[in-house]
């Protein structure tokens, strides 16, 4: 098993909290929150994606 990478764990809860997030505005019933929280997931997969292919093509996965 190789090592763990610790970024993408980050990346992959911050995306979590985004979609509970989605979840909590929709039951508040807050439109702002919803497309809030859903843009924020948006940036957070892509700043994850965007890392998962700089460390690709330095070599580092």
């Amino acid at each position: 098993m190789k090592n763990v990478q610790w970024v993408f764990v980050f990346y992959a809860l911050a995306a979590l909290c985004s979609m509970l997030a989605i979840g909590v505005a929709i039951g508040l019933k807050s439109i702002l929150g919803i497309f809030g929280a859903i843009i924020l997931l948006i940036v957070i997969m892509g700043m994850g994606f965007k890392t998962k292919k700089s460390m690709r093509d330095k070599g580092l996965l």
